[in-house]
């Protein structure tokens, strides 16, 4: 068995100190658990007026308080932390999530599908779709508006993810929350969405951070506007399950042959 989990909370837009403020006081209630979600650019808020202060609340990687912070709380409660990143990288920003465990960073995905604004001021994900051996489980990682995409959660639980995990700032009430298990049942995965709470600008969060597992079954739910923990114990030989009947399976009853206007321009 193994405990996965989200923080549900609202980062502080533009104040890193801030934001590892309000998350000390909730991630020590996670102890125990091995697998910890935060949301969608979680060191840097969401709503920028502009470029540039999109680029103020950046970090790079190898220089990040926000980094070094999840890294000494992993180390303490020896768990792993998937959490949205503001990543500066050269003259770019990309909207990325990071997985963080006690001996450190251990790597990251770029968001591939950008929301609205968002476009303003990220470059598209550029390095495809990792999959990441804890030792403990095989993470893969989305971020939010990717919900709204079959073929990533495909490729992912293709690669042999037994667990997507889901930093997200979801504000269309209730869709991506819909489509979690579905996803979930789909792909005989577990599904951890963290989304996040509370008002920046015209933007309102929807929170309800999810966890699903590959049956459909909704473990843990949270609610609109809480902060709050959700933690549930799973059992990963249901993920490497893939018999639907005694003569069908997921990935080999496929016919990638008929698929291919998935990719024809």
């Amino acid at each position: 068995m193994l405990k996965i989990g989200f923080i549900q909370f609202a980062p502080v837009l533009g104040n890193v100190d801030a934001t590892l403020k309000k998350l000390n006081r909730l991630i020590d209630r996670a102890e125990g658990a091995d697998v910890i979600v935060l949301p969608e650019l979680c060191n840097s808020g969401y709503n920028f007026r502009d470029f540039d202060e999109a680029w103020t609340c950046s970090e790079e990687i190898e220089q990040s308080t926000f980094i070094a912070y999840l890294t000494s709380k992993c180390r303490e409660l020896g768990f792993f932390i998937i959490s949205g990143f503001n990543e500066r990288a050269g003259d770019h920003l990309y909207n990325s999530a990071i997985l963080v465990g006690p001996e450190g960073y251990m790597g990251r995905y770029r968001k591939c599908h950008l929301f609205m604004n968002e476009k303003d001021y990220f470059k598209p994900g550029d390095e495809g779709l990792p999959v990441f051996d804890t030792g403990k489980c095989r993470i893969g990682i989305l971020i939010c508006f990717d919900w709204i995409f079959p073929e990533v959660w495909r490729i992912l639980a293709l690669k042999g993810a037994d667990i997507i995990c889901h930093p997200s700032n979801l504000v269309l009430p209730g869709l991506a929350q819909k489509a979690i298990p579905v996803h979930a049942v789909t792909n005989r995965i577990f599904i951890v969405t963290a989304n996040r709470i509370g008002t920046e600008g015209d933007l309102t969060f929807t929170g309800r951070s999810v966890i699903a597992d590959p049956r459909g079954n909704v473990l843990e739910q949270g609610s609109k506007g809480g902060e709050e923990i959700g933690i549930a114990d799973v059992d990963l030989h249901l993920a490497k399950e893939k018999m639907i009947t005694p003569r069908n399976h997921l990935f080999n009853d496929r016919r990638p042959e008929m698929y291919r206007d998935l990719v024809s321009d």
